[in-house]
């Protein structure tokens, strides 16, 4: 498979994860047994049209862009801005759904915080905010040093999340990411970034952050049981949920909808996982008829034309 069909599945695969959980997302896992998410819905949590994608995506298409110009912190913020008041780069042109610690670390960029200072740090501030929208960090910088990388997942991380442990769910992520690029499974691309792990981030003010990572690292999450498997808003629930859906899973759907009938932060999960599904099984495993159902589909491929065609030497997409 080409490198260009990993590199656009993931981020095609992000944006369909984020859209099949938009309308069931806050609901129990007990309702998803009953009612499994198995295609693009519309209506539910938000009331919106199949085929919406949420506050992750936006972010996420904000990320590429702004590596697509070449990444400045300030360019960051302000697109992040445009998109609160503005509705940039939303599905149909306005902010239905934003995080707290997002909102607020967007607010202190507003009062001229300076970008990378402006997340918030403490312990309560580990949601995922960060982590669903870092993929692009992974697949731009795939053939830089692996610390560069995992350098500029912290920095871009820092915006809205800057606390070590939300840093480091977002390194760990981009590892997986990067390994996935280079056509390892996903068990050895998780033995890789486990690995990569103990060479990372054995310092402060990442080391004091290694037990919360405990059983994401121990090599056995795929042995997990699902009722175990947490898909709370959470950044270290959202690292393992999406990478215990990869393990567990033969393909790019059933990846996604097992990530998205876990309940609860749905969209995210499903965002996150469908990154990591898409880079592994590429673009063409991703349902067509789920990626014509996403809003605002045209002026997406434009964008991600523009990213494959400077990160993969103007390679065919597919």
């Amino acid at each position: 498979m080409k490198e260009s069909a990993r590199l656009v599945g993931g981020l095609w695969g992000a944006i369909v994860g984020d859209a099949l959980g938009v309308p069931v997302e806050f609901t129990s896992r007990e309702q998803r047994l009953l009612d499994p998410v198995i295609g693009m819905r519309g209506n539910g949590t938000h009331q919106q049209p199949p085929g919406t994608w949420s506050d992750d995506s936006s972010l996420l298409l904000i990320t590429v862009e702004t590596l697509c110009d070449g990444y400045a912190p300030e360019r960051l913020a302000g697109r992040f801005i445009a998109w609160q008041e503005h509705g940039y780069w939303t599905p149909h042109g306005s902010v239905f759904d934003i995080g707290i610690a997002t909102s607020l670390a967007i607010a202190r960029m507003r009062r001229g915080i300076l970008p990378e200072e402006a997340g918030g740090i403490d312990e309560h501030d580990n949601g995922n905010g960060s982590l669903m929208r870092i993929l692009p960090v992974a697949l731009h910088y795939r053939d830089a040093p692996l610390q560069v990388m995992c350098s500029m997942a912290h920095r871009m991380s820092a915006l809205t999340h800057r606390h070590p442990r939300s840093r480091m769910a977002c390194g760990l992520y981009c590892c997986m990411a990067k390994a996935l690029l280079e056509e390892l499974t996903p068990e050895h691309a998780y033995l890789y970034m486990i690995t990569q792990a103990a060479l990372q981030y054995t310092a402060a003010p990442y080391l004091a952050e290694y037990p919360c990572f405990t059983r994401l690292l121990s090599g056995k999450l795929a042995d997990i049981p699902k009722d175990d498997i947490a898909s709370s808003g959470y950044a270290v629930h959202t690292l393992e949920a999406a990478i215990w859906c990869l393990l567990t899973s033969d393909s790019f759907a059933e990846a996604v909808l097992k990530a998205v009938n876990l309940g609860d932060d749905t969209d995210t999960t499903g965002c996150v996982t469908g990154g990591l599904a898409g880079i592994t099984f590429g673009i063409n495993a991703i349902p067509r008829q789920w990626i014509n159902t996403l809003a605002t589909k045209e002026d997406i491929e434009v964008l991600f034309a523009r990213f494959a065609g400077l990160e993969s030497r103007r390679e065919d997409l597919v």
